[in-house]
């Protein structure tokens, strides 16, 4: 209702306001889209703070944290941001139902980088039929990057096929005889990893003796992981969930199975994944990183890790420094921020969506120096370089030189 009244006032003084423009050079009438004030900025998310993925919550506490620390140093030129972050469940239908509240009651400027393959896909043609930006969502499924159909979904990780291939890559420089052995979750994710790492073998795809499958809803995979044992494999690939990551560690390690083991980036998280396996259990561990890993003692004395401690320690104290979940949505919040910026007073969501896809030479805090970001409005992929690294029982530790995924997955 602001917004209205705000361009009828506007447009009734146009004469009064075109005069004393020419006259002062005032500055140009704000151009608003919805949830847009002169005080405010409304933008809204979903998380998973309950159901079986309820860890990555800590990813949208991160979000909500950071724009807290914005609003606490002035907001964005002059305006104080609203983050509305529900809960989804990591489930579609709730993520659906969540974000239609969002949009349609809460009239939000834009989505918020949400987490999730599954949920995100759930509300991928919604908001794009609504013409609703959703900023830098967090999936790396290559859905998301389709400019052409869905112009107002914006991704920002890397595409799950290409780091699929990465470790492919990475496995065959290490053991070209490999028999491997992958468990996977059955969703857009888990398929989208296994495609990879199909691509990344080539002609070695029948290294892979033995593909199974799981849901998100069962409750253990550790018939699967023996399964896997059972082949006789000496690389063992999971492409799934931290939860699951965690028990087919801890179930490795129970069996006395030494293979190669490797699992995707979503599946890193020191404090998230590995802690609760057992850090002497993951020791050995193969993933792969673009951001930066603050426990780490080659990042300690970064100006940029010292301020994401500090945040951590003000505004998110009851979780630990170690649980890397919260790094991705402090660096997300952290792009949204910089667009935002850029948007000025001009806050359309046209004029969002342009900022949002013509990224160049911009680094998030935690990034690893070397990583490329940039995008396109014909190609929304950001990120174009990621770390193979070796999990050493304390830190990541890299192996080898920064990959260029643009040239694996060609």
């Amino acid at each position: 209702m602001t917004r209205i009244s705000r361009r009828t006032a506007i447009a009734g003084l146009g004469a009064t306001a075109l005069a004393l423009g020419r006259t002062s050079g005032a500055r140009a009438a704000n151009n608003y889209g919805p949830g847009v004030t002169d005080t405010e900025i409304k933008l809204g998310t979903t998380a998973p703070y309950s159901g079986p993925a309820s860890g990555y919550g800590v990813y949208g506490q991160a979000q909500t944290a950071y724009f807290q620390m914005v609003n606490d140093n002035g907001g964005i030129n002059g305006r104080k941001i609203n983050l509305i972050s529900l809960d989804n469940a990591f489930s579609p239908p709730k993520a659906v139902e969540q974000t239609r509240k969002l949009v349609e009651s809460e009239e939000v400027f834009a989505i918020a980088g949400f987490l999730g393959t599954a949920t995100n896909a759930a509300v991928q043609k919604y908001l794009n039929a609504k013409k609703v930006p959703s900023l830098f969502l967090t999936s790396g499924a290559e859905r998301f990057n389709d400019p052409k159909e869905f112009p107002w979904i914006v991704p920002f990780y890397p595409i799950y096929v290409a780091q699929g291939a990465a470790l492919a890559t990475f496995i065959l420089g290490k053991k070209p005889d490999a028999k491997i052995a992958v468990q996977y979750v059955n969703d857009d994710l888990g398929k989208d990893f296994l495609r990879g790492l199909k691509k990344g073998l080539g002609g070695n795809a029948s290294a892979i003796v033995k593909e199974v499958s799981h849901e998100i809803t069962e409750p253990t995979i550790d018939n699967q992981v023996a399964d896997c044992k059972a082949t006789g494999a000496d690389v063992f690939v999971q492409l799934t969930y931290s939860k699951f990551a965690a028990q087919g560690i801890r179930k490795v390690a129970a069996m006395g199975w030494k293979p190669m083991h490797v699992v995707n980036s979503n599946c890193s998280s020191i404090g998230g994944t590995l802690a609760p396996a057992g850090l002497d259990n993951a020791k050995g561990l193969i993933s792969a990183w673009w951001e930066i890993v603050v426990t780490d003692p080659r990042h300690r004395d970064k100006p940029r890790v010292k301020a994401y401690v500090d945040f951590m320690k003000k505004y998110m104290p009851s979780v630990g420094i170690d649980d890397n979940t919260a790094t991705p949505g402090y660096n997300n919040a952290y792009m949204i921020e910089q667009v935002l910026k850029r948007c000025g007073n001009d806050l359309t969501r046209e004029n969002l969506l342009k900022q949002a896809t013509s990224l160049k030479g911009e680094q998030p805090p935690l990034f690893l120096d070397g990583i490329k970001v940039e995008n396109s409005p014909t190609d929304y992929r950001a990120i174009h370089n990621l770390q193979i690294s070796r999990f050493d029982g304390e830190n990541w530790t890299p192996v080898g030189d920064m990959i260029d995924l643009g040239a694996i997955a060609s």
